[in-house]
């Protein structure tokens, strides 16, 4: 079981899977515990299973961070639960890492009058797989194995993914917002209006979508909330 670390869901996911095994992904560096009140689970989870991250040790967990966490955590699935989702929610960004990188979805239904089950019902109605229990979950990754595990081939010449300076990002920012209104624009005529990477547009549109400012549309395309 792969999650966050994060209290509440994930932290009794962490504890439900201590003896069978769990991996808990970290937002910021591996030796930094966020929430603080999960030290003494992260110490089992250090124990028993495994904690990682991309981070540089001692990094502290910034809000940018979390995306990037939520797509190691969906990528080492085989399948993503979603248990709890409003409208915008930064599960809903990971449940479409999840299908971007051809894992299954799965959603609990909920009553369309709680706000907090937005999420997860128009995952469904957008082809999540209904979960009622844990065996709903196991009868469609059933007949899913899984490659042996094997070191990959380095790619020769193709340097890695390098973080944006934080005077890069709030550049970034600052021109995102300019060009965004509440009218929806595509993503394509952002870059091309800001000459931005198509990375940096990336991670400030994630930002703004798990501050509650940022709607997305069918197209591609985006409009910022007032």
């Amino acid at each position: 079981m792969v999650s966050g670390l994060a209290r509440g869901i994930d932290a009794s996911a962490h504890e439900g899977a201590l003896a069978s095994g769990t991996i808990a992904v970290m937002a910021g560096g591996v030796d930094v515990v966020y929430p603080e009140e999960n030290r003494g689970l992260y110490d089992s989870v250090v124990a028993q299973g495994l904690a990682l991250s991309e981070m540089p040790p001692g990094t502290e967990p910034l809000g940018r961070h979390f995306p990037r966490r939520n797509r190691i955590i969906s990528g080492l699935c085989l399948g993503l639960v979603v248990v709890e989702a409003a409208a915008r929610s930064g599960s809903l960004i990971t449940a479409r890492f999840a299908a971007d990188q051809g894992r299954e979805v799965f959603a609990v239904p909920g009553s369309p009058l709680d706000p907090r089950c937005k999420g997860t019902n128009g995952l469904i109605r957008e082809g999540a797989h209904l979960t009622e229990s844990a065996d709903d979950v196991l009868a469609v990754l059933e007949g899913l194995g899984r490659p042996p595990l094997g070191e990959a081939e380095p790619e020769s010449g193709v340097p890695p993914p390098k973080e944006p300076a934080a005077s890069e990002l709030e550049r970034a920012r600052r021109q995102l917002l300019e060009a965004l209104g509440p009218t929806a624009v595509a993503v394509d005529e952002l870059l091309r209006q800001t000459h931005l990477s198509p990375a940096v547009v990336s991670m400030v549109l994630l930002e703004l979508e798990l501050a509650g400012r940022l709607e997305r549309h069918p197209g591609h395309r985006v409009s910022l909330l007032s």
